[in-house]
């Protein structure tokens, strides 16, 4: 307890650093103000932005394109992550081809994305989609491949069906594994969704940071920088917590 205690007390003292020392070269000048707006500066604009229902508007957009493509690409690259891992000819065909595409820079495929759908929310959560699929396969065939084998031998040596083994069997060994790759995978989703509308897009968040950049409004620039950030971590907290709960299946 007194350690976890101490692990967040360390984490907010870092944080309070990060904003003193951003607030500091801000206000003396060591960085000229309009270049980097201070941290308070930043924040009261922020909270302006908040308020405005085309801010809003784009948030909305932006969530609704994201927990899409998300929807969407967990459960096809899970299917395909357990295919590859179950198969072993499959798997020495694929792997290979997977590990190839995963090394790609997914942005350079943006482009294509843009002439085959257009701009608009195809273009985007499709580009999400893209982004996210192949760190889903590869996370569920390791996650897979995680689970014992003595465990599937008992299981049907006492005649578990093919669901009974996937519920009672597989879930509970690949789930810890499985979420810790969803805040990885999320993490791919939200980049790939702002990136496709920094692009090309009529809305969004990332179309509005866009704007903010070329008009160069730094204020208002950072606070869509921290508005991004502050999602990511909302959802990569959330699934800790979740993680968490299901710690003792790891055993």
């Amino acid at each position: 307890m007194q350690s976890t205690f101490a692990i967040n007390l360390a984490r907010i003292a870092i944080i309070v650093a990060v904003l003193a020392l951003w607030e500091v070269l801000s206000r003396t000048g060591i960085v000229n103000p309009r270049l980097l707006p201070s941290a308070s500066d930043t924040f009261v604009t922020l909270g302006d932005l908040l308020q405005r229902a085309a801010v809003q508007k784009d948030l909305m957009v932006t969530a609704t394109e994201v927990l899409t493509a998300f929807a969407l690409a967990v459960p096809v690259g899970a299917l395909i992550g357990f295919l590859v891992a179950e198969n072993r000819y499959f798997a020495d065909v694929a792997k290979p081809l997977l590990f190839f595409a995963f090394s790609i820079p997914k942005s350079i495929f943006l482009p294509m994305f843009i002439l085959v759908f257009g701009v608009g929310f195809a273009q985007k959560v499709g580009f999400g989609f893209f982004s996210t699929i192949f760190i889903v396969i590869m996370s569920t065939t390791t996650a897979v491949e995680s689970v014992k084998v003595e465990h599937l031998t008992v299981a049907r040596s006492y005649g578990a069906t093919p669901m009974q083994t996937a519920f009672r069997v597989y879930l509970p060994s690949m789930l810890p594994v499985l979420l810790e790759a969803l805040r990885i995978s999320m993490i791919f989703n939200l980049t790939g969704v702002i990136l496709a509308e920094m692009y090309a897009s009529r809305d969004g968040i990332g179309h509005q940071i866009a704007i903010w950049g070329e008009n160069f409004q730094m204020k208002q620039l950072l606070a869509g920088v921290v508005m991004v950030a502050a999602i990511a971590m909302t959802f990569n907290e959330l699934v800790r917590w979740v993680e968490t709960r299901c710690s003792h299946w790891r055993t």
